[in-house]
């Protein structure tokens, strides 16, 4: 939502200069919502990245209130085909997108151009400092890749969300729109330039995941979340399949492409992978993924991948489902009496009645029924 956000406001800026005005009205009025729904998307995003939260709480969808409110604003009421565009388009190329002080909607004027700064500043601050209150505990739980990049996401935020305050500020100095714009430029180059050369910032967060355990720094510190304990040893290579060599062009195999584990991680992965399982009992999470036990244990993924393909000998889905069975089983005794067997199924955390007679089939051999029937008959 905060890009849809940021893209609408780029498409109403280019129809306005490319004179596309009975566009520009569709587009502005489609977007405004969005607009209000970023900084609370953001804001929403930092504290579930603090506190490790999928799901958004009861509580949490209260802060899409405005946006509910700019929706009702922009509808079609019939007064809206009063609205002086041409005003408006003089506005936004004089102060910005954010200070229109011409009704568009509904509603007041003030709601837009008080509404909406006084809406991200508020969420901004709010961001700062769920940050800053959590900051000590974010680098105990989360590590430090997930510290670094929540405050350049933060800091990057806040940048280009005030620079609109710095263009209504410098409105009346000559070229302050194409200086703000070089400004703009300027840093997003500076960011592209930084991830370059920080691109495990990015692991796990915007870019498709690689092997990135190789060091970097030689005088770096050494711990699992950073990916790069365990030096001075050497490395051992493994294939990453183990579906057999696939012929590829040029006579390559599939068998070519290599994972780096040392000796020690080979060791103490599958360990604590299953410590993880059986101590914390993820698996009851319907929505539980390798990448959500990856981020936990401060494990790459493909390395989380690896591990339970050919240590555990199981795919992930069949690894968690076996742990399903197994916690179905020892509550079934105790909750029969109270709960159909499918209620049981579901609170071991499968999502639907053929996975779970399907694991079960699986780990078992029969269906439950039949596997009962026996239990009862021994």
């Amino acid at each position: 939502m905060v890009f849809f956000s940021r893209f609408g406001q780029a498409l109403v800026f280019l129809l306005i200069k490319s004179n596309e005005h009975l566009l520009f009205q569709s587009f502005y009025q489609l977007f405004t919502p969005l607009f209000y729904i970023g900084p609370a998307c953001f804001y929403l995003y930092i504290t579930c990245f603090i506190d490790n939260k999928t799901r958004l709480s009861p509580k949490d969808w209260l802060h899409f209130t405005p946006f509910l409110f700019a929706v009702i604003h922009v509808l079609p009421w019939n007064h809206t085909s009063t609205t002086d565009w041409d005003m408006i388009i003089r506005q936004i190329n004089e102060r910005g997108q954010m200070f229109i002080s011409k009704e568009n909607g509904l509603f007041p004027a003030y709601f837009y151009y008080l509404g909406r700064p006084l809406l991200l500043l508020v969420y901004l601050s709010l961001s700062w400092y769920a940050v800053m209150k959590s900051k000590f505990r974010l680098k105990e739980n989360a590590g430090l890749m997930d510290t670094r990049w929540i405050f350049f996401a933060l800091n990057a935020a806040t940048f280009f969300q005030l620079i609109a305050f710095l263009q209504l500020a410098t409105r009346s100095i000559p070229y302050a729109n194409m200086m703000i714009v070089m400004l703009n430029c300027a840093v997003l180059i500076s960011i592209i330039v930084f991830v370059i050369h920080n691109p495990r910032m990015f692991y796990g967060y915007l870019f498709v995941s690689v092997n990135l355990d190789k060091r970097t720094e030689g005088n770096e510190a050494t711990s699992l979340s950073d990916n790069s304990a365990f030096s001075g040893a050497p490395e051992v290579e493994f294939p990453t399949t183990d579906t057999g060599p696939v012929e590829k062009p040029g006579g390559k195999t599939s068998m070519d492409k290599k994972i780096n584990l040392l000796p020690e991680q080979l060791a103490s992965y599958p360990e604590i992978m299953k410590s993880y399982m059986e101590q914390e009992k993820p698996y009851l999470q319907k929505e539980f993924q390798i990448v959500d036990m990856a981020k936990a244990l401060g494990i790459p993924v493909h390395h989380c991948s690896f591990i339970v393909n050919n240590f555990i000998g199981k795919n992930f889905r069949d690894w968690i489902n076996s742990y399903r069975v197994r916690h179905f089983l020892n509550e079934y005794p105790l909750l029969c009496g109270k709960m159909t067997i499918e209620a049981i199924a579901y609170d071991a955390g499968f999502k639907s009645l053929s996975t779970f007679y399907n694991a079960f089939r699986k780990e078992t051999g029969v269906l439950p029924k039949s596997y009962f029937s026996e239990q009862n008959a021994s």
